[in-house]
């Protein structure tokens, strides 16, 4: 794309303070930095100058700014993205809840159960991103504790 003078990106009041407020105190930073090449243009900074500020591609200014005017503050998320559809079905991630929350098992007890019960097979990493994603905190299961050995 051919670097060209584009127009100041004309902000109201309330488009500045919103891109501000994600800027300092937004918890995705691909959001703040999308607001930030957003503000940079508000501020009449040419897309070159902006992308050399944020070491970016100049056609990834171009196409923030393009996204912006089609899409508003909605085109400062990321989209979804597609991928493998998910091992196990929500019936399932509760009964996975309910034996890693009813008793200490590992990893490797769990995956036994699942193939057990629902005759799936799945990647001990797998399990622990399902876990996760269940906001589950998933650690190694230790057999003894540092604090009870003598020495």
């Amino acid at each position: 794309m051919i670097d060209m003078k584009l127009e100041v990106l004309e902000l109201t009041k309330e488009e500045r303070a919103g891109l501000l407020k994600i800027v300092e105190k937004g918890r995705d930073w691909r959001m703040r930095h999308r607001a930030q090449t957003l503000l940079h243009f508000g501020d009449g900074l040419q897309a070159k100058a902006i992308a050399t500020l944020q070491n970016l591609h100049l056609d990834t200014v171009y196409d923030r700014r393009k996204h912006w005017l089609t899409a508003g503050f909605s085109s400062l998320a990321d989209k979804h993205r597609s991928g493998a559809p998910s091992k196990v079905s929500a019936a399932q991630r509760e009964q996975l809840r309910t034996w890693a929350t009813k008793e200490a098992l590992t990893a490797r007890e769990l995956l036994t159960k699942l193939k057990e019960e629902f005759d799936i097979v799945m990647h001990p990493n797998t399990l622990c991103v399902t876990l996760k994603k269940m906001e589950l905190v998933w650690k190694r299961t230790r057999h003894t504790l540092k604090k009870s050995e003598t020495n």
